[in-house]
């Protein structure tokens, strides 16, 4: 059995669905929560349901709620923008330049890096989409390729998407407010005043130390990908071409307006008319400034209409999308109510002391890095680990001293790496393309290997 083989049934062996992980951990910080924080004149069942009622609070936090749906809408309308025609395209374009392994690997792995530095949701389709098409490609004339290679290609961009625009701990710290609402509990007062009203994208996506970072990743991740596709392996394939025409039935009444293209581009339009008015007049052609939750999946959705043409279609597409995001919803409950835990009893504070302790402002972010890391394998899902990990990271940060912005990245970068290991969001890839994981695990681990030495010199050198 090869290594790979006994990664992947020691990966399922180990790791339940993400759900029951979610459920576990629940239990978990309960019960070191009821161990840790007890207060000497309380009695066990007296503080479990002091606990309990900490963990519903965390359950329904109206703000927490929020945040859910903007991250949901990010990954469907990202997903449905992936499926329209235009895309599709530029795709089919790029796929012509795909004659060998080497140079199909280096291009998935380019234009999908920098499709997921735009929004996550649209890379990880686009991606597995783009390794589709090349496989078809390479069927039907019959070149020689390595397929998994071509698929850990086009799954690179979960590598990178919390350090771009579509980041869950990016765009909520940059709503105003919302470090404040979060550390509200855990910190005094006066420590709360002291902490920013918000954190730009200018600090944290178009910070000095991440424009480095995302340099290196378009430059090296494609150029490593080329390396490794001129020494591996190359065998003719046989992948059919995904795409069915759909029936056409007759479009009757009021039938008529779900596929009328001037409707739904008047619409889309005018939204994309009201985006730009926005980017003008409330944020002085702050192209940064105007990214957050709320605005980016209002340009998605004006995009999505757009490109897709007619509701029906756009539609469609949203019934396909949708599937990706259950598993995800359903999850942030659960690690609303660990936060909550957490929160209100103490564990937070007593974390971050920890950190306080053992850190200095050069390991730090190191120890923030590789802590999100691991933390990603068993919450994989960066708004999860930003409401679970968020406030400890915010408080030892303030403790500490050191940049809160920095030490957000190393949470994005930490929690982006192990998506390379973890293949939860490997599952809408390995669908469309009918790869399995243990096929380009090889391939997403080499990534993983380079992506750490990426992210570590980003941290060190700034």
């Amino acid at each position: 059995m090869s290594f790979t083989d006994k990664y992947t049934k020691a990966f399922k062996y180990l790791l339940p669905a993400p759900f029951t992980i979610a459920v576990a951990l629940t239990i978990i910080t309960f019960l070191i929560a009821l161990v840790t924080t007890k207060p000497a004149t309380d009695g066990i069942l007296t503080y479990s349901t002091q606990l309990l009622k900490f963990w519903e609070s965390g359950i329904w936090n109206s703000g927490l709620m929020i945040f859910a749906m903007q991250m949901m809408l990010m990954l469907v309308l990202g997903h449905v923008l992936a499926l329209t025609k235009p895309v599709n395209k530029i795709i089919s374009l790029a796929v012509k330049r795909c004659n060998n392994t080497a140079k199909a690997a280096a291009l998935v792995t380019l234009l999908t890096v920098l499709v997921s530095l735009f929004n996550w949701g649209l890379g990880l389709i686009f991606g597995a989409i783009f390794a589709r098409k090349v496989a078809e490609h390479a069927t039907q004339l019959k070149l020689k390729i390595n397929y998994p290679l071509i698929g850990a290609a086009g799954y690179s961009g979960l590598m990178v998407w919390h350090g771009g625009l579509s980041g869950s701990s990016l765009a909520k710290v940059a709503e105003p407010g919302h470090l404040r609402e979060m550390m509200t509990g855990i910190i005094s007062e006066s420590e709360i005043a002291l902490l920013p009203e918000k954190i730009s994208y200018w600090e944290t996506v178009g910070s000095n130390m991440n424009l480095f970072v995302i340099a290196l990743l378009i430059i090296v991740l494609p150029a490593a990908m080329y390396w490794i596709g001129k020494r591996s392996k190359a065998t003719i394939i046989n992948v059919t071409n995904a795409e069915s025409e759909e029936e056409i039935n007759t479009i009757e009444g009021a039938e008529k307006l779900d596929h009328s293209m001037i409707f739904s581009l008047f619409f889309g339009g005018v939204v994309l008319c009201y985006i730009g008015y926005k980017v003008v007049a409330d944020y002085n052609y702050d192209l940064l400034k105007f990214f957050n939750p709320n605005n980016i999946n209002l340009l998605l959705f004006s995009l999505a209409i757009i490109f897709h043409k007619n509701v029906y279609s756009f539609l469609k597409a949203i019934d396909k999308a949708i599937g990706g995001a259950s598993g995800i919803l359903i999850q942030f409950p659960l690690y609303f109510g660990i936060m909550g835990l957490m929160k209100s009893s103490g564990l937070v504070t007593d974390i971050s002391g920890f950190f306080v302790d053992v850190s200095n402002e050069t390991t730090y972010p190191i120890f923030t890095f590789l802590s999100a890391g691991l933390v990603n394998i068993f919450v994989p899902s960066g708004g999860g680990q930003w409401a679970v990990q968020g406030p400890i990271i915010v408080q030892a940060a303030s403790d500490l001293g050191i940049s809160l912005p920095k030490s957000i990245m190393a949470l994005a970068y930490g929690d982006q790496l192990t998506n390379m290991l973890q293949p939860f969001w490997a599952l809408p890839l390995l669908g469309i393309t009918g790869l399995r994981a243990k096929e380009i695990l090889p391939y997403t681990l080499f990534l993983m290997v380079i992506g750490t030495l990426i992210y570590i010199t980003g941290l060190l050198i700034f």
